[in-house]
């Protein structure tokens, strides 16, 4: 039996999202027969293989130019793409610095505060170029199922998970399932 090969990706954010994957707890187990995790908290591995991916599973906002080159590739490499948490739906926590702009939050965060980086606004091209307002990853990509919470519950992912290995792809999720925080 071939495994449905999943693997996630994280963008600007916490990585809570992908604490709470991990909260499925004793069900990973149960779906570990049927899904091999090419990349993800689990396998330590951050991003995903070339090909043959089936589910791609992104968390975090789009901020910066790097975050666009992994939206883009996790859209190219995975059949499916879903985009959790808030920050993935509407930018969430990161989206705060839309609100006084991208060079004043720069400022307060390197400059007008105490910092391991000499008072230096990072500009490693590793790091990518900020964007002037951080979006959502569905303004980038497209995106085939949303995940919306901070975190998203664990029993969120699971249901997305048994779907599409039932062969549905679900396209909203049950409301009972949904986080408002």
């Amino acid at each position: 039996m071939t495994k449905v090969k999943v693997a996630t990706d994280w963008l600007a954010g916490c990585a809570g999202c992908h604490m709470s994957l991990l909260d499925i707890d004793e069900r990973i187990v149960k779906l570990s027969g049927l899904v091999e995790f090419t990349s993800s908290p689990i396998t330590d591995l951050k991003h995903p293989p070339k090909e043959g991916v089936t589910v791609g599973i992104l968390e975090g906002a789009i901020c910066n130019t790097h975050n666009i080159e992994v939206a883009k590739q996790m859209r190219e490499r995975c059949d499916i793409l879903i985009a959790v948490g808030d920050c993935a739906t509407f930018g969430g926590v990161p989206a705060m610095r839309n609100l006084v702009g991208t060079d004043a939050a720069l400022k307060r965060a390197y400059l007008d505060t105490e910092t391991v980086v000499d008072g230096l606004i990072p500009d490693s091209p590793e790091l990518g170029k900020p964007l002037e307002m951080v979006v959502g990853v569905d303004k980038v990509v497209k995106v085939d199922l949303f995940i919306p919470g901070c975190p998203p519950r664990a029993d969120a992912f699971f249901y997305a998970l048994t779907e599409l290995l039932a062969g549905r792809t679900p396209v909203v999720l049950p409301p009972e399932l949904f986080t408002y925080d």
